[in-house]
């Protein structure tokens, strides 16, 4: 399996102001781990954004070689990578060396292959309820990829993790009963209730100025008063 090639260099100073003075150079920190102790050295952001253009697994293997002191190459994953929320800049990479004859567990995507009978005919919703699996592997044998046959679902029915057929030397560790694709039935349409015509009404009474109500006789008027 040909390895993709990041070369690396040391670094001396550590701390967010080290850091800053990284990134504003053009180069990013980063941390080796899997040796004696982990090791603090820089990458060039490019050529790791390149690396993982495309590749739709977490976990990638590579190739790194220390460009300051010319040491042989060694193997190594990307365990790690931490974006700017904001500007979505690349601002550390974790890195683990691996050895070629120890199997490691790495993360790697599902991919769903075929039409589901349930979406085909039944006008259903196919659903990927996992998108990576945990397995356990030879370096050389990470996979890029694990399909996932979806040709026979129909709605309500589940594809599990033990329905999967790992690549030879390869061991999913997900549970078995876990769900890796369902089919759901297809969304009612949304029915539309018109808009209640507003009754007709007689006219509106027309309110005129009220009359000042006439003052009645005073009870004794018209007597005269007793001389």
């Amino acid at each position: 399996m040909e390895m993709p090639e990041l070369t690396i260099t040391r670094r001396q100073g550590t701390g967010k102001q080290a850091a800053k003075r990284l990134r504003r150079d053009g180069s990013v920190p980063a941390i080796l781990y899997g040796g004696a102790a982990p090791e603090a050295i820089t990458v060039d952001p490019r050529a790791v954004l390149r690396m993982i253009h495309g590749h739709e697994g977490t976990t990638q293997l590579l190739t790194l070689k220390f460009g300051d002191d010319g040491s042989g190459a060694r193997m190594a994953i990307i365990r790690d990578l931490q974006f700017d929320p904001v500007s979505e800049r690349l601002l550390h990479v974790d890195l683990q060396e691996v050895s070629a004859d120890r199997a490691i567990t790495v993360r790697v995507a599902v991919h769903p292959v075929g039409e589901a009978i349930g979406v085909k005919d039944q006008k259903g919703i196919l659903n990927l309820a996992l998108h990576e699996l945990e397995v356990s592997c030879l370096p050389a044998n990470i996979p890029a990829r694990i399909d996932a046959d979806v040709s026979e679902l129909r709605i309500g029915s589940v594809l599990t993790v033990g329905d999967l057929t790992a690549p030879p030397g390869v061991r999913i560790l997900n549970d078995a009963d876990q769900a890796v694709a369902t089919v759901s039935p297809p969304m009612a349409e949304e029915v539309t209730t018109p808009a209640p015509v507003a009754a007709v009404t007689a006219e509106p009474e027309v309110l005129t100025e009220r009359k000042p109500k006439e003052e009645e006789p005073a009870a004794d008027e018209g007597k005269k008063a007793k001389k």
